[in-house]
């Protein structure tokens, strides 16, 4: 049993050396930096037609509801 643990102590602290959290800092701020390229482009390219579709699905309601859009 103490050999289990003692195995299982040394592949953690291994795993998890301070070295390493530098490296995992940046990898995880390049992964919010990609996000937000595409979340960018997403709007940027969609955005046109979300607000035109939007603007459909209000007038549709407003009319149905018999509320006159000015």
């Amino acid at each position: 049993m103490y050999a289990f643990l003692s195995a299982v102590s040394a592949f953690v602290s291994d795993r998890f050396d301070k070295k390493d959290r530098g490296a995992t800092a940046v990898e995880y701020g390049l992964l919010v930096g990609l996000i937000a390229v595409v979340i960018i482009a997403a709007v940027i390219l969609l955005g046109e037609q979300l607000n035109v579709m939007f603007t459909d699905i209000t007038g549709a309601l407003t009319t149905d509801a018999g509320v006159v859009v000015p």
